[in-house]
């Protein structure tokens, strides 16, 4: 909760519903707790109570997930406790010993246990980075070959025997669900990972995994279960519903009959499943013990004006699966959020940049404004048209466009094509090529210099046997691109049919990155050549020019772009979500299930609930689509987003950019000719 919906709080007393969760006995408790409720205020006040009651810190275990999390809750606990006891004004310094993360608990309990459960005392932990490097160096000991067939790189092995792990799945079903393309290596897979845990037993290391792995597996041995069961009179849970299926597993083996057990969360905001985590664990959870939890929700919104929560309440009432509650304002009623329909992606960019414009000439900074997006590339157009008005902006979720290595290397390609002798492009061009590394490339370079840097001399270059084939197709897109009769953007159809092959050769999410190179190619084609395309591009890039200077001054502003996923947690005075069509949200990559509609159902209501006095949901009419060169380019009509129901659309006021008037300027009064005229003329006798 952001400081000041905390601040909203603590000028209040607690609801009746807050006061509820904070006196709650020993029971198992489930804290239902609705966008902008206090969550985070009334678990510090649950923590000032039961220490304020008897209960002792050091045995007192607060799961967040961040340590920073863990802090704040430490610092309000202090805060709260003070107040509970007359000390206004002062805070009462409290240690938990055992605040922090998941992963860093279960690293503090094997330190402790480490040679009853068979590790050695001075194990180290690897980060995600050794882990890769770990599994690169077992899957060249077991002599894989990888050359004659794309292998899973070590991020994508990685990648799966997590999931394995924390969704407690079996290898076959993880492959089968999340990467189909690794189906024929499933059994080299299994093997690997084998190798790879050898490896890390041999070394005497754990990866972030392990850390809650050996937990979950000192819980079943009930040798060891009963001393760690007994370190811990009290369990608390934030963000419960981001826990996966092995965080769930330790909670009930370490408290199965609940007593003492509170988790706090949000089934509405359950949006981390492409992480493993499993929104069945806050729904089941009321369940798993006899007599079940009791359930305290948490519906005043500290906030968001009504209407906005009108929206949030009406997207999640379509829900089949959940803890129904409705979000109430404490602040009151307010300005009816607005659903703009526009033609396109390019008038999306021009409306919000005017908008937000508009909004900072009426008193509302560029900080206290953001823009949302369901995917990184989502704002790829609106980023440039942000530069081009001087609108400074920094992005959370993914790089920026135009900093993404596969969108670095189209480009590289075109100003490679477009001057021979720019070395900088030409180093990178030219190692997309199979069999070409840094040491060829520079030997290439220097010859091409040295041959005046004429497209036709590229094909009679030495290369490397291995790297003939694709240094021909290279020097033939090049040829073909100086040639006079080239058009612009087809140009950049012909860049992308050579690179295509290379971007599944390098990248393992090759399916995700192409939908970045469909956006560029939409913003090619607002340039009216590739001289005009590249030249403004390398002037003035969004890199350079919207991020936040080194030493800021007492002025600086800036415009938040954000992912959907980034941005919770956070709020903002006014807040713009763009492309709500069906296909960007929900994305048409998660709509295979019902489960997966309905997490992209609970991101949506999260970016809703991000603003606190104003929203904007657009939805553009039309996306470009490349075509075949020969077919030029051509359009298709998007439909709304599924979740933009005539019951939801009835809490917008909507709207239409530009206006009419705009889109269909009068004839000029001074108009010397009057063409409708002619042609009318020609239809009557």
């Amino acid at each position: 909760m952001s400081a000041l919906a905390a601040a909203s709080v603590s000028r209040h007393q607690p609801t009746p519903a807050q006061q509820d969760a904070i006196v709650h006995g020993d029971a198992p408790l489930l804290v239902i707790a609705g966008a902008g409720t206090g969550k985070t205020a009334t678990l510090a006040q649950r923590v000032a109570h039961l220490i304020g009651r008897g209960a002792d810190p050091g045995r007192i275990l607060l799961l967040t997930f961040t340590r920073r999390a863990a802090a704040e809750l430490e610092r309000r606990a202090g805060h709260m406790l003070a107040r509970q006891l007359g000390q206004r004004g002062h805070a009462t310094s409290i240690a938990l010993p055992w605040a922090g993360t998941f992963h860093g608990a279960g690293a503090r309990l094997l330190r402790n246990f480490a040679t009853e459960v068979g590790l050695a005392a001075n194990f180290t932990i690897h980060d995600r980075g050794d882990s890769e490097d770990l599994m690169a160096l077992a899957r060249q000991g077991l002599g894989i070959d990888v050359t004659r067939r794309r292998f899973p790189s070590p991020a994508t092995c990685m990648a799966i025997y997590s999931r394995i792990v924390n969704a407690d799945e079996p290898l076959a079903q993880v492959v089968r669900d999340g990467f189909p393309r690794c189906g024929e290596w499933e059994d080299a897979l299994e093997t690997l990972f084998g190798a790879y845990v050898d490896a890390k037993q041999a070394q005497h290391v754990l990866d972030f995994d392990d850390l809650l792995l050996y937990w979950a597996a000192m819980l079943a041995d009930e040798a060891i279960a009963p001393r760690v069961r007994g370190l811990f009179d009290h369990v608390l849970v934030d963000e419960y519903q981001d826990t996966n299926r092995l965080q769930g597993t330790i909670l009930r083996r370490l408290k199965p009959d609940g007593h003492g057990v509170t988790v706090v969360g949000d089934d509405a905001q359950a949006i981390y499943g492409f992480r493993a985590a499993d929104v069945r664990n806050i729904l089941d959870f009321p369940a798993l013990f006899a007599p079940p939890a009791t359930i305290v929700k948490l519906e005043a919104n500290y906030r968001s004006l009504q209407p906005i929560l009108d929206v949030a309440n009406a997207v999640m009432a379509q829900g089949v699966d959940g803890f129904a509650k409705t979000l109430t304002a404490v602040r009151g009623p307010g300005e009816r959020p607005h659903l703009v329909s526009v033609r396109d992606e390019a008038d999306q960019a021009r409306f919000v940049a005017e908008d937000v414009l508009a909004q900072r000439e009426s008193g509302a900074t560029l900080k206290q404004q953001a823009v949302l997006f369901r995917s990184a590339s989502h704002s790829a157009v609106l980023e440039l048209e942000l530069v081009r008005r001087n609108i400074p902006f920094v992005k959370y979720g993914g790089l920026k466009f135009l900093e993404a290595a596969h969108v670095k290397d189209v480009l590289a390609l075109l100003r490679f094509a477009h001057n021979l002798r720019d070395r900088l492009a030409g180093f990178r061009a030219v190692r997309l090529v199979a069999g070409i590394g840094p040491a060829t490339a520079q030997r290439l370079l220097d010859a091409i210099g040295a041959a005046g840097a004429a497209p036709a001399t590229l094909g009679a270059m030495p290369v490397p046997s291995a790297a003939s084939h694709g240094w021909r197709g290279l020097a033939a897109l090049c040829t073909a691109l100086g040639a006079p009769a080239s058009v612009w953007p087809n140009e950049f159809d012909e860049v992308v049919a050579w690179y295509e092959p290379q971007l599944g050769r390098l990248y393992d999410d090759a399916d995700v990155r192409a939908g970045d190179l469909v956006q560029l190619r939409r913003i090619a084609a607002t340039f009216p050549s590739r001289e005009r395309f590249v030249t403004e591009i390398t002037l003035d890039p969004p890199a350079a020019t919207s991020d936040r200077p080194a030493a800021p001054s007492l002025d600086d502003d800036y415009l938040v772009l954000s992912t959907i996923h980034s941005a919770k947690g956070q709020e903002w005075r006014s807040v713009h979500v763009l492309n709500a069509v069906d296909g960007c949200l929900p994305s048409d990559m998660a709509t295979g299930s019902a489960t997966e509609i309905d997490e992209e159902r609970r991101l949506l209501y999260v970016a809703l609930t991000r603003a606190r006095d104003r929203l904007t949901v657009i939805a553009p009419q039309k996306f470009h689509v490349t075509a075949q060169a020969r077919y030029g380019d051509r359009h298709v009509y998007a439909s709304r987003s599924r979740f933009l129901t005539p019951c939801v659309c009835a809490q917008f006021d909507e709207i239409a950019w530009p206006p009419a008037a705009e889109a269909a300027p009068p004839i000029a009064s001074g108009a010397r000719v009057d063409l409708a005229r002619t042609i009318r003329a020609a239809w009557r006798r």
